[in-house]
């Protein structure tokens, strides 16, 4: 590879959220790669650095351009400009048009299990989360269209926020899934608003479909938000990009996210996303390589200890969806005894609602070095919770 992704970067002190944690504790739990960003984007940010002047900045037409160009080579999408507004993240954004596109007391439906912050996102602003679980069978997940359409139908509800690909559980929505979504909504007056963060990070071969590319119900009734700080490591920059091709649906959020003043970007904010779309592309395919090897190792791994764990098949992001239930039905008991016997931190499933239950989130966006030693943490405390609860049992594993 031409790009070195094995050397472990020391984060500690950085005042970093993810390692901001005891020295006995290996943090693989938020969505934060421990890789230094592409090479081209680093460079970009010294250079503007050295200038000194650090002012209010404009978005300029170069970030208009980096992220049409890229979507339409990457993703066979062509984005409009007049279809584009900034934004200084993808959470604040969805917050924001929870605020402007719905009413207080209104349904909001999510398909959990999901990334928790939605569910801030609505209880926070005074709406009311609306579940429309997943479907988990045989290690797949899929969506139950007739609890869906049957949700949808609530005249309560109004708005879908919709997770593409999907976190925690790493699956690419296919067209035809999207398209059926998109004609549910439609029908039915129910805006979607589309997070599509993680979709630079997919697995070699595998293709990411944008929500507003399937078909006009899809493009003219959603708001897609999207952004380069997943796949290039970037969420301390706070940068992102807001796409909303209906031109009511477009006033309406740009006069959302101005009057909750998170349209403007900081100095380094456009300039890198700039960097990233113009110039990582190469380092992101290896990138996406040596991620989808590490996931690989880890069901490897897994496999061999024999320990009893199913990991779910992952085509997107570097984060594995653990199904821990053949040990335990209580994953906060699980992942606290990771942490606190094991000194691994990785995230108890539920926290992403119902269906949760019973799994773990693990990162594993690290060096191979780094990786090796979460799971030989893992592989000990799974089997040091097996003997603590046949001890604890009597011999008769809850």
């Amino acid at each position: 590879m031409k790009y070195d992704f094995d050397t472990p970067v020391n984060r500690r002190d950085t005042d970093s959220s993810k390692w901001s944690v005891p020295e006995s504790e290996l943090p693989m739990w938020v969505a934060d790669m421990d890789f230094k960003t592409a090479p081209q984007v680093i460079e970009t940010l010294e250079k503007r650095a050295s200038h000194g002047v650090f002012g209010y900045t404009e978005v300029p037409e170069s970030w208009y351009d980096a992220y049409a160009l890229w979507w339409k080579e990457r993703h066979s999408f062509e984005i409009s400009r007049e279809w584009m507004i900034f934004a200084t993240g993808i959470v604040p954004a969805i917050s924001s048009a929870v605020r402007k596109l719905t009413t207080v007391g209104e349904k909001v439906l999510i398909q959990s299990p999901v990334y928790n912050i939605f569910y801030n996102s609505i209880v926070n602003n005074g709406r009311n989360v609306l579940e429309s679980p997943l479907v988990y069978d045989r290690g797949e997940y899929s969506i139950d269209f007739q609890d869906l359409e049957e949700k949808l139908k609530d005249p309560q509800t109004t708005m879908m926020i919709l997770c593409n690909p999907h976190n925690p559980v790493g699956k690419i929505w296919d067209r035809d899934t999207l398209g059926r979504i998109g004609t549910l909504c439609r029908e039915n007056h129910v805006v979607v608003l589309s997070d599509e963060i993680h979709c630079d990070l997919i697995d070699p071969g595998k293709e990411y479909v944008p929500f507003a590319s399937v078909s006009e119900d899809c493009r003219m009734n959603s708001v897609t938000c999207i952004s380069p700080t997943k796949a290039f490591n970037l969420a301390g920059l706070q940068t992102a990009a807001v796409v909303v091709p209906h031109e009511g649906l477009r006033n309406r959020m740009n006069r959302s996210l101005n009057t909750d003043e998170i349209a403007e970007p900081n100095v380094f904010a456009a300039i890198a996303a700039v960097a990233a779309f113009t110039r990582g592309g190469e380092w992101l395919e290896e990138l996406r390589e040596y991620l989808f090897q590490n996931k690989s190792y880890v069901r490897a791994f897994v496999a061999e200890k024999g320990l009893p764990v199913r990991i779910v098949p992952s085509e997107a992001t570097y984060l594995l969806w653990l199904d821990c239930r053949d040990i335990t039905g209580d994953s906060q008991k699980l992942y606290r005894f990771l942490r606190e016997k094991a000194g691994l931190y990785l995230t108890d499933g539920a926290h992403y609602g119902s269906g949760g239950e019973g799994f773990l989130r693990m990162n594993t966006a690290c060096s191979r070095r780094v990786l090796e030693e979460g799971l030989a943490r893992f592989e000990k405390g799974i089997k040091d919770y097996l003997q603590s609860e046949k001890i604890t049992n009597g011999g008769v594993l809850n």
